[in-house]
């Protein structure tokens, strides 16, 4: 089983955006040294708490620190771009870093509505046009629309010797389908939805057959399962902070987590994300993977961690590294 990780640079309360940046860029070196296969770094506009907004700029620091893992976004959010920049901002990164680009996109906003409207004119229709979006980047990419097309003319320079790998992120059949009809390999974020993912990436294999899938999935490990049973109360709390229209100071701690009374919704709250999460000791959290593989069909897995205090954070990367040994890359 391959693992990876995918960062959406959480901000502890307490601490900066710039603190959680540089955390970000930490830890990837880390999961660099650990044998980690991806690290992937998310796209978000003024959403609470999170501190990336513009994936390629910290992907070309990340480069820059890391010497083998691959490194990509998680996702790039298509309707509100020119296909053509997309193309030359990560053959761009495939030129710097050769062989270790993934181009991952999405179609969500990724913010409020009122950021959708600063970001971007007509984001329905954007979203609309997706398929016509995706395959014009895909075209850019191999530098191969015809001869009689307007476009035929340019090209997304730098032209990598080894182009960026593009995947296509999802929560439903329908991204499922289109990354089948596309040829390219899908990302599920399992962690995001109660939809049925195992028959979603199934329909995917049923229509690509020699497609690749990766399984996004919220994870925290610790020495003890009751240790990360309590680093989990922090991400808990700010989901329901989150849902509530709060959360703008951050991942809360632990301590903060303990000293809430969640309301009966609050409590349902909690228990969904519970459910798409998993937690425990090493070998809880290995065994808890080897059955969503089971369920999925797949080989990789990406791992999203959020926990107020960025060590341990770290130490739960460490602990899955150390468990699943030199079979995660």
């Amino acid at each position: 089983m391959r693992l990876s990780i995918l960062d959406q640079s959480p901000i502890s309360s307490g601490k900066t955006a710039q603190e959680a940046l540089r955390a970000t860029v930490e830890l990837a070196k880390h999961a660099d040294e650990l044998g980690y296969t991806r690290y992937w770094v998310a796209e978000h506009h003024d959403l609470s708490g999170l501190a990336s907004p513009a994936p390629d700029i910290m992907l070309g620091i990340i480069g820059s620190q890391t010497e083998r893992i691959r490194i990509g976004a998680g996702a790039v959010l298509l309707p509100h771009y020119k296909p053509y920049n997309i193309a030359e901002r990560y053959n761009m990164l495939a030129t710097l870093y050769p062989g270790r680009v993934d181009l991952g996109i999405g179609r969500a906003p990724g913010g409020s509505a009122e950021v959708t409207m600063a970001l971007s004119d007509n984001f329905l229709e954007q979203v609309r046009k997706m398929p016509e979006s995706l395959s014009e980047l895909l075209t850019f990419l191999h530098d191969d629309f015809p001869k009689d097309h307007m476009f035929s003319k340019i090209t997304a320079a730098p032209v990598p010797e080894e182009l960026p790998d593009p995947w296509l992120l999802g929560t439903s059949e329908k991204s499922a389908i289109l990354a089948a009809e596309k040829g390219i390999p899908y990302a599920f974020g399992h962690f995001m939805t109660d939809q049925d993912g195992p028959q979603i990436v199934k329909t995917y294999h049923e229509r690509f057959p020699e497609g690749k899938a990766i399984i996004a999935v919220s994870v925290i490990c610790a020495e003890t399962t009751e240790e990360a049973e309590e680093l989990a109360l922090s991400n808990f709390l700010w989901k329901v902070q989150q849902e509530i229209g709060e959360g703008k100071d951050g991942v809360p701690s632990v301590e903060e987590a303990k000293a809430y009374k969640f309301s009966n919704a609050e409590k349902g709250t909690v228990e969904d994300v519970r459910k798409n999460t998993i937690i425990g000791n090493p070998p809880e959290v290995k065994q808890q993977l080897q059955a969503l593989q089971l369920l999925y069909g797949t080989d990789e897995f990406m791992i999203v961690t959020i926990t107020h205090n960025y060590e341990t954070r770290k130490k739960s990367y460490e602990l899955i590294a150390k468990e699943f040994g030199s079979t995660i890359s």
